[in-house]
Protein backbone atom coordinates (compact mmCIF):
# COMPACT_ATOMS: atom_id res chain seq x y z
CA UNK A 1 0.00 0.00 0.00
CA UNK A 2 1.33 3.32 -1.15
CA UNK A 3 0.71 6.75 -0.45
CA UNK A 4 2.35 8.33 -3.58
CA UNK A 5 1.87 7.11 -7.09
CA UNK A 6 4.50 7.64 -10.11
CA UNK A 7 3.43 7.16 -13.40
CA UNK A 8 5.92 7.69 -15.94
CA UNK A 9 6.60 5.08 -19.28
CA UNK A 10 10.60 5.66 -18.62
CA UNK A 11 11.45 3.24 -16.15
CA UNK A 12 15.20 5.16 -16.01
CA UNK A 13 12.52 8.62 -14.88
CA UNK A 14 9.99 6.26 -12.53
CA UNK A 15 12.62 4.60 -10.82
CA UNK A 16 14.39 8.30 -10.15
CA UNK A 17 11.22 9.49 -9.04
CA UNK A 18 10.58 6.33 -6.56
CA UNK A 19 13.77 6.02 -5.37
CA UNK A 20 14.29 9.79 -4.36
CA UNK A 21 10.82 9.81 -2.67
CA UNK A 22 11.28 6.73 -0.95
CA UNK A 23 14.72 8.10 0.20
CA UNK A 24 12.30 11.00 1.63
CA UNK A 25 10.04 8.69 3.43
CA UNK A 26 7.28 7.79 1.57
CA UNK A 27 5.43 4.46 0.60
CA UNK A 28 5.74 5.27 -3.49
CA UNK A 29 4.18 2.49 -5.51
CA UNK A 30 5.03 2.96 -9.76
CA UNK A 31 2.97 2.44 -13.22
CA UNK A 32 3.66 2.23 -17.17
CA UNK A 33 0.82 4.29 -18.16
CA UNK A 34 -1.89 6.23 -17.30
CA UNK A 35 -4.30 2.74 -17.62
CA UNK A 36 -1.88 0.93 -14.95
CA UNK A 37 -2.34 4.12 -13.19
CA UNK A 38 -5.86 4.06 -12.84
CA UNK A 39 -6.15 0.16 -11.90
CA UNK A 40 -3.18 1.42 -8.75
CA UNK A 41 -5.77 3.68 -7.33
CA UNK A 42 -8.40 1.42 -7.65
CA UNK A 43 -6.99 -1.34 -5.78
CA UNK A 44 -4.67 1.18 -3.16
CA UNK A 45 -7.14 3.86 -1.46
CA UNK A 46 -4.50 4.74 0.72
CA UNK A 47 -2.83 6.77 -2.55
CA UNK A 48 -2.79 10.64 -1.40
CA UNK A 49 -0.48 12.22 -4.42
CA UNK A 50 -0.50 10.76 -8.09
CA UNK A 51 2.39 12.82 -9.84
CA UNK A 52 2.67 11.56 -13.59
CA UNK A 53 3.99 12.19 -17.06
CA UNK A 54 1.78 13.50 -19.85
CA UNK A 55 2.94 11.80 -22.66
CA UNK A 56 2.55 8.14 -22.24
CA UNK A 57 1.53 5.31 -24.39
CA UNK A 58 -1.85 3.58 -24.37
CA UNK A 59 -3.17 6.40 -21.95
CA UNK A 60 -1.81 10.20 -21.27
CA UNK A 61 -1.47 11.54 -18.09
CA UNK A 62 -3.79 14.37 -18.78
CA UNK A 63 -6.60 11.74 -19.87
CA UNK A 64 -5.72 9.47 -16.80
CA UNK A 65 -6.16 12.86 -14.50
CA UNK A 66 -9.64 13.48 -16.15
CA UNK A 67 -10.52 10.14 -15.43
CA UNK A 68 -9.44 9.75 -11.99
CA UNK A 69 -12.31 12.50 -11.28
CA UNK A 70 -14.74 11.44 -13.87
CA UNK A 71 -14.33 7.94 -13.72
CA UNK A 72 -13.24 6.81 -9.98
CA UNK A 73 -15.12 10.28 -8.60
CA UNK A 74 -12.06 10.97 -6.93
CA UNK A 75 -11.80 14.21 -5.95
CA UNK A 76 -9.69 14.15 -3.10
CA UNK A 77 -5.72 12.45 -5.06
CA UNK A 78 -3.63 15.56 -5.67
CA UNK A 79 -2.32 15.47 -9.03
CA UNK A 80 1.14 16.35 -10.16
CA UNK A 81 2.76 16.59 -14.15
CA UNK A 82 5.72 15.92 -14.21
CA UNK A 83 6.61 16.40 -17.97
CA UNK A 84 8.50 17.89 -20.44
CA UNK A 85 5.34 19.73 -22.04
CA UNK A 86 4.93 23.17 -21.09
CA UNK A 87 2.13 24.20 -23.56
CA UNK A 88 -0.52 26.55 -21.80
CA UNK A 89 -2.98 24.60 -23.64
CA UNK A 90 -1.74 21.94 -22.13
CA UNK A 91 -1.22 23.11 -18.79
CA UNK A 92 -5.25 24.53 -19.30
CA UNK A 93 -6.23 21.19 -19.50
CA UNK A 94 -4.51 19.48 -16.47
CA UNK A 95 -6.39 22.36 -14.51
CA UNK A 96 -9.58 21.83 -15.27
CA UNK A 97 -8.99 18.20 -14.73
CA UNK A 98 -7.65 19.07 -10.85
CA UNK A 99 -4.03 19.05 -11.89
CA UNK A 100 -2.84 20.99 -8.68
CA UNK A 101 0.77 21.20 -10.11
CA UNK A 102 3.04 21.20 -13.04
CA UNK A 103 6.50 20.50 -12.73
CA UNK A 104 8.84 20.71 -16.07
CA UNK A 105 11.51 17.43 -16.23
CA UNK A 106 13.76 16.87 -14.84
CA UNK A 107 13.26 15.98 -11.92
CA UNK A 108 14.81 18.23 -9.07
CA UNK A 109 13.26 16.68 -5.47
CA UNK A 110 14.89 18.52 -3.18
CA UNK A 111 13.43 21.21 -4.75
CA UNK A 112 9.43 19.61 -4.66
CA UNK A 113 9.74 16.91 -1.56
CA UNK A 114 8.80 19.48 1.06
CA UNK A 115 5.48 20.50 -1.08
CA UNK A 116 5.08 16.51 -1.87
CA UNK A 117 4.99 15.92 2.05
CA UNK A 118 2.00 18.21 2.48
CA UNK A 119 -0.42 16.96 0.13
CA UNK A 120 0.33 13.50 0.81
CA UNK A 121 -0.63 14.77 4.68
Amino acid sequence: MANVLVVDDSGTVRDEVASFLRGAGMDVATAVDGNDGLAKLRTDPRIKLVVADVNMPNMDGLTMAEKIRSELRNATVNIIMLTTESSPNMKERGKAAGVKGWIVKPFKGAAVVESFKKLVG
